[in-house]
């Protein structure tokens, strides 16, 4: 190692979103829980993040101008997986268009959820040996009139 270098962690490119802000109709179950009960899809996208699934009731009850935790929910997801952006476009989508950008976290969330596990499944072969047998000496002395006569008799 030369001297005055310091180890860097490997970074990786950021990505884009898996959606668009407006790809409602990607996923047709997301838009429609957004539509019909936007507040239980905040609080789900919370708390399949792992964060207090009730953190979105302080957008509602707290939140003036700019929702709180719809832009630290966004600002923090992409931070996690490493998507493109700026906290300037995570304000103005959260002020702006709340429902689509929580259904967009959903699908998100979705998307990395299903991503696929790949299992090497194959076959091996395994070929069994019998033991081998092995004679032994009976366990107890045979009997002396036996030993006497060279004849052991089976019991």
């Amino acid at each position: 190692r030369k001297k005055g270098m310091v180890n860097q962690p490997d970074i990786q490119p950021l990505t884009g979103w898996d959606s668009g802000l407006f790809d409602c109709f990607e996923d047709a179950s997301t838009c429609c829980y957004g539509f019909w009960c936007f507040p239980c899809l905040a609080c789900t996208v919370t708390g399949r993040f792992g964060e207090f699934s009730c953190l979105p009731a302080c957008d509602i009850f707290c939140g003036g101008p700019v929702p709180p935790v719809a832009l630290a929910m966004r600002v923090a997801m992409r931070n996690k997986y490493g998507i493109k952006g700026s906290i300037g476009k995570d304000l103005m989508t959260s002020c702006c268009c709340a429902v689509c950008s929580w259904c967009q976290m959903h699908r998100e969330l979705k998307h990395r959820k299903e991503a696929p596990v790949v299992i090497n499944m194959q076959s091996q072969t395994v070929v069994m040996q019998p033991a081998p047998m092995m004679m032994m000496a009976p366990a107890y002395p045979p009997p002396v009139h036996a030993v006497s006569t060279g004849f052991v008799q089976a019991h």
